[in-house]
């Protein structure tokens, strides 16, 4: 008798869209879209946290919008654009919000991370100039256990400034050819 947890069948196909680029996976379409983008994609932004939604630590932005990948089922982002952290710059070239973090230390242990810079880069994409109380708001609902909150808030406000070329608190130009 053949072991009823294996499938003979290959799982079906999802085509979805991450990081702007087309991606055929694997998977059965109730699977965490979590999963998908760290075991099938390899992309290791998203981290896997409390798996219920609630600490942020999944954090990708589909179509723009914030969302807590451990609890949506990978066929809901098919069709969609996902972003994760890969997608918004690189180690060579990081984007003005992964900068703005970068240039705040604003990370300690770095595990909350990816869910901070990317509920910041989804509020930046809505609200270009945001308040502290805004910002502050925002990121209510992403757990930090460090205590990095106040560089963590720094960071978010010197990104919307990166974001529109201004400059930093040091005085510096924010303009990406300006950064180290």
């Amino acid at each position: 008798m053949g072991n009823p947890l294996q499938s003979s069948s290959p799982a079906p196909g999802l085509r979805l869209r991450v990081n702007g680029r087309a991606c055929d996976v694997p998977a059965a379409p109730g699977t965490a879209l979590l999963h998908v983008l760290r075991n099938d994609l390899e992309l290791n932004g998203p981290k896997y946290g409390c798996g219920l939604g609630e600490c942020g630590t999944c954090t990708v932005l589909i179509d723009g919008v914030a969302a807590r990948s451990c609890v949506i089922p990978v066929q809901a982002a098919a069709g969609r654009e996902v972003t994760t952290l890969e997608g918004l710059g690189s180690r060579a070239c990081p984007g003005p919000t992964q900068q703005a973090f970068i240039d705040c230390q604003a990370a300690q242990c770095g595990y909350c991370l990816n869910g901070m810079v990317m509920t910041v880069e989804a509020l930046l994409r809505r609200n270009p100039h945001p308040s502290e109380q805004e910002v502050r708001s925002e990121l209510h609902h992403n757990l930090c256990r460090c205590g990095t909150h106040v560089e963590i808030l720094q960071a978010a406000l010197r990104a919307a400034r990166l974001r529109v070329g201004g400059t930093g608190a040091d005085g510096e130009p924010a303009a990406p050819e300006a950064r180290p």
